[in-house]
């Protein structure tokens, strides 16, 4: 009875060391993913919220002043605004996302050339937002901008869009939409590809017309595609900074003070007033004003997306 009883414990004892060589390997394999993640996301979130409470100069040891940053911000009309815009931009470009599921269905529709017309729409995506920025500027000029020169054709006096804070919001809305249309084309596009061509065939069978088709059966199988772009745009959009730096331009621009955004609002704090632990604040404000918009549109996602 002894003989057996040792091989089995051999036998455990060679399954725990394979065993944890494996582990070894498998955490080896995980380490640098994991580092990337403790060294670019954890460990900046964790020195900038322990910055929000701290009064920092540009030079020498910062010291502990408990909320005031926030309570500062609570009571600071500037961020209220840059509030507001972030929140406006968001909305409008959210708006760009029935005019991208249109494109998507035309472009499925079509028999050829379905790629060139993707790949068209994608450019945008892939070229430097400070190009973008400074093609728009030229376009949206209101001296000598190409939109004012195509409206005067047409005897419209066209404003100074880049340079007036009624209008400057919705210009950068307007240029966020075409950047980003590429991508939800991309997303919705492969969402379209996933639809059973069975369904459409049946319901010609009964009658249904395209049109009947499209909020009947496109929308609800899409859903879950439209969903994910929204929580993409809607986080992209409460981030969006660099359209306001480049196509402003100058910060003597009359229309920054009625154009800034909330990263817009933090860049400035850290970088041109160094007021860093304010700086801070602003940056944890924005995390939790995302986390909660997040978690609101998972929670209305059982109302209306559908997974079947």
């Amino acid at each position: 009875m002894t003989v057996p009883i040792l091989r089995s414990e051999r036998r455990v004892r060679r399954r725990s060391g394979r065993g944890r060589r494996v582990d070894l390997w498998a955490y080896a394999m995980i380490a640098p993913a994991f580092i990337g993640l403790v060294a670019l996301y954890l460990w900046p979130f964790v020195s900038t919220f322990v910055k929000s409470f701290m009064e920092l100069p540009v030079f020498g040891a910062g010291e502990f002043n408990g909320v005031d940053n926030y309570a500062k911000l609570v009571g600071d009309t500037d961020f209220w605004q840059a509030l507001g815009n972030s929140a406006r931009y968001t909305v409008i470009v959210l708006l760009g996302i029935p005019l991208a599921i249109v494109f998507a269905a035309l472009i499925q529709q079509v028999s050829r050339g379905k790629g060139v017309y993707r790949v068209l729409f994608f450019l945008p995506v892939v070229t430097l937002p400070v190009a973008v920025g400074m093609v728009w500027r030229f376009i949206l000029n209101g001296d000598f901008g190409l939109l004012n020169y195509v409206l005067s054709i047409f005897g419209i006096q066209g404003e100074y869009w880049v340079a007036d804070s009624r209008f400057a919001i919705y210009a950068f809305a307007v240029v966020g939409i075409w950047m980003g249309l590429g991508v939800n084309l991309i997303i919705l596009g492969a969402g379209l590809q996933n639809i059973p061509v069975d369904l459409y065939e049946a319901s010609s069978l009964d009658g249904a017309s395209r049109i009947r088709q499209f909020f009947s059966i496109t929308l609800p199988l899409l859903s879950p595609s439209i969903f994910f772009v929204t929580i993409l745009t809607t986080i992209s959009a409460l981030q969006m900074f660099d359209l306001v730096f480049i196509m402003l331009g100058s910060v003597n621009n009359t229309a920054l003070e009625g154009s800034k955004t909330i990263v817009y609002l933090f860049y400035e704090a850290a970088f041109v007033q160094f007021k860093q632990g304010y700086a801070a604040a602003i940056a944890i404000v924005l995390l939790v004003i995302i986390m909660v918009v997040t978690a609101i549109q998972f929670r209305l996602e059982k109302k209306w997306v559908t997974y079947d």
